[in-house]
């Protein structure tokens, strides 16, 4: 098959990149960044450069194409990211109808199902109805949890002030991921062809953030790390006060609202809660405290 990914090579697109490369497939991989090249093509794929808002450039890249790993960028700009992410959206929705692209595996997350109160995911729910209007297109919404690399960003709170937290309790649940597991998972996805539309959940764990807390903590000599419940206005003034543009910052504060009231996560527990990546917490806490 002739596939092409979006992600250039982050956390998800080099592991999905080797996945299907080895597989026996011919991988463009889409990039703004022409320093990528190289590294693109040492993983026996080739680079498509240019920006994902471009709908003209999108369909030169999926040209050809019988598959495609869609995602956006998780931080479209400063201000108007909502909008933003959903003209990525759009770009893509329309290069994969002129193209005539059979088969679409975009990554999505955990609280799309939601047109509201889910922060920056909002986003990827006006693409996920974006892409349900494509004819004869066979599309699967890859609902990812929540990173685990995200959890790097907490070092510095960590080793600064010995706490970890967020504006929701120790006691809510949170379905986790890693990368490697979604690449694994977007690999097998895109080697299939089921008809219509369908929704499949990406989680390697289900855990409590108190849990996150004992598990990093103990990874990283500190077994009594404690969660810590922020307030919205806490939470709001730490991430602009660590640089986070403010825009940004306000919507991971609403996200934390839609985990705190289980909102967000609604759908996935509901639905029975598989948690079947491979990477359970305590290991990827062998990979924090690695890099602590």
């Amino acid at each position: 098959m002739n596939i092409t990914i979006a992600g250039s090579l982050g956390n998800i697109g080099k592991h999905l990149t080797q996945h299907l490369v080895a597989a026996g497939h011919q991988v463009t991989v889409i990039t703004s960044n022409t320093e990528r090249i190289g590294a693109i093509e040492a993983l026996g794929a080739k680079a498509a450069v240019g920006s994902v808002n471009d709908a003209g450039f999108l369909q030169e890249a999926l040209t050809g194409a019988d598959a495609l790993f869609a995602m956006t960028p998780p931080n479209m700009g400063g201000s108007n990211i909502i909008r933003n992410t959903v003209a990525a959206g759009k770009a893509f929705a329309t290069a994969i109808k002129e193209t005539g692209v059979a088969r679409v595996v975009m990554l999505s997350s955990i609280g799309a199902d939601l047109a509201t109160g889910n922060g920056p995911i909002a986003g990827l729910h006006h693409i996920e109805a974006l892409y349900r209007e494509l004819e004869g297109v066979s599309v699967t919404f890859l609902r990812a949890g929540y990173f685990y690399t995200n959890y790097y960003n907490d070092a510095a709170l960590i080793k600064g002030m010995g706490i970890i937290g967020a504006n929701y309790p120790s006691n809510v649940q949170i379905p986790l991921v890693h990368p490697e597991d979604i690449a694994t998972a977007a690999a097998a996805a895109l080697q299939q062809q089921p008809a219509g539309k369908d929704v499949r959940y990406i989680v390697s764990d289900l855990r409590t953030a108190g849990d996150i807390a004992k598990a990093l903590g103990t990874a990283v000599g500190k077994p009594e790390l404690p969660w810590v419940e922020f307030t919205d206005e806490q939470a709001l003034d730490g991430m602009t006060q660590a640089g986070l543009p403010g825009e940004m910052a306000g919507l991971y504060v609403e996200m934390g609202e839609g985990m705190r009231s289980g909102k967000l996560q609604a759908d996935f527990i509901a639905g029975g809660a598989q948690a079947d990546g491979a990477t359970k917490l305590e290991t990827f806490a062998q990979e924090f405290a690695a890099r602590f």
